[in-house]
């Protein structure tokens, strides 16, 4: 089968997986919200102990969980393989470049494309924040009654710079939340390759071995698991947030909603029409599926495999530019976590009674792009990186702490959509740096 078909295929089975997930989500919301308004919720606890119960909570110990644990088998069979696919594809991209001008070319190009679409993404999120927050709609929330749950506590965000080179090897491949690091010692030894040549001849056919590998496991992941997992991940989000979860900051949910949707479906076909002039409409029809996947495993790094393939197979970017990029991408590029930080951290002030001004949203900004940039790939990350920006203004009084609990209790499907966003800005990425450096396909991009 051609990869345009096999795409096509498998973006079907995500659509079909992604509306049946949400149809009999909802019905378990309404079946739970009923079965509780009319005294039954012994009965409700009984089917969510069946299907839906995280079975590693405290207490959880009679639980079955099946839908949580078909799809948190898939999450991790995907995450097994993030430290070993980023070091070997970043490896492997850097050392067979043997032009080093034309690597500094693709690193800075990829660079700038990532800061540029991110100071664009705070830009926005700034104007859509405090338009929201000049019609008092923030202020209208009432978080009297929300339980305060445990956030993590706030650091300095130019810790990140720290946790770039690691202290020691073989822990830093260890630690999936330590992607910076995996970046940095790939890179480090993939530009020694580069200059070694022939001498690491047989180190380069491992790493190409082992590559071929881990592209036989993914594709059997993907193709076979996938759309039975993103069934059980969606059914589960929904049914385990009832009514009173998604009542409060009905204002906060739409606006982050309305402003990441707008962004992903205006911005990106702007950034390819005037960085890689090229026509954006193969590209939002072919990432559909990457974004369905990452809005059901809301997580960058469990996508990264599909949103490689696709960006390689059907977009006709190089796998030389892909294998840099992307991974670079799904560490640094967080367009759709800084557009949610920013206007969560504009609710978050209003609600709890501190005046935003322009100058603390340029600090809210700032902070924004320097959290994201080290917001680990994985699922509910964005939500705890927000509580440095918090720290960093200040913003922690009791009214705070009650807002950002709320945000912690009902940022999942937010989380979910954000991911989307993320993934879609390192695919297009790709294609622009490919485009500039001559090597997109453009008629394998057409198709």
């Amino acid at each position: 089968m051609e990869p345009s078909q096999k795409g096509k295929s498998l973006a079907l089975k995500m659509i079909i997986a992604l509306v049946c997930g949400l149809l009999v989500g909802l019905g378990c919301i309404f079946l739970r919200e009923n079965l509780i308004a009319n005294g039954q919720a012994d009965t409700w606890n009984t089917i969510n102990n069946i299907f839906f119960q995280d079975i590693t909570a405290e207490g959880a110990t009679s639980a079955i969980g099946i839908f949580y644990i078909v799809g948190q088998l898939f999450v991790n069979s995907l995450q097994l393989i993030i430290v070993p696919m980023v070091f070997v594809s970043i490896c492997l991209a850097i050392c067979v470049i043997t032009d080093t001008k034309k690597l500094g070319r693709i690193s800075s190009k990829t660079i700038l494309t990532f800061l540029m679409t991110t100071i664009c993404a705070l830009i926005f999120a700034g104007i859509v924040g405090s338009f929201v927050y000049s019609t008092g709609a923030f202020n209208a929330v009432d978080a009297a009654n929300i339980t305060i749950q445990e956030g993590t506590a706030g650091t300095n965000p130019l810790s990140i710079v720290l946790s770039i080179v690691p202290n020691n090897f073989v822990s830093a491949l260890t630690n999936n939340g330590g992607v910076l690091a995996i970046v940095f010692l790939a890179v480090s030894i993939g530009l020694a390759m580069n200059q070694l040549k022939e001498k690491t001849k047989t180190l380069k056919k491992l790493l190409i071995e082992l590559s071929d590998i881990i592209s036989v496991c993914l594709s059997f992941i993907i193709n076979k698991f996938a759309p039975i997992a993103i069934f059980c991940l969606l059914t589960r989000t929904f049914a385990a947030y009832g009514i009173d979860y998604l009542k409060p900051a009905l204002a906060y949910v739409v606006t982050v909603v309305i402003a990441l949707l707008i962004y992903l479906v205006v911005a990106y076909p702007i950034y390819l029409l005037t960085m890689a002039r090229v026509n954006p409409k193969p590209f939002l029809k072919k990432i559909i599926k990457v974004v369905l996947f990452g809005f059901s495993t809301s997580s960058s790094a469990a996508t990264l495999p599909l949103n490689k393939e696709t960006t390689v197979n059907e977009m006709g970017v190089s796998e030389e530019i892909a294998s840099f990029v992307l991974p670079l991408g799904m560490t640094i590029n967080m367009d759709g976590t800084a557009i949610m930080q920013v206007i969560a951290a504009i609710f978050i002030a209003s609600s709890s009674g501190y005046n935003v001004t322009f100058t603390s949203m340029a600090i809210i900004a700032i902070l924004a792009l320097i959290a994201s940039i080290g917001t680990p790939a994985a699922p509910g990350a964005g939500a705890i990186i927000l509580f440095t920006i918090l720290t960093g203004m200040g913003y922690t009084n009791d009214a705070a702490l009650l807002a950002y609990s709320l945000i912690l209790s009902i940022n999942r499907p937010i989380e979910m959509l954000v991911t989307s966003l993320n993934v879609t800005g390192d695919s297009a990425t790709s294609i622009i740096v490919a485009k500039n450096e001559n090597m997109l396909d453009e008629e394998i991009y057409k198709k």
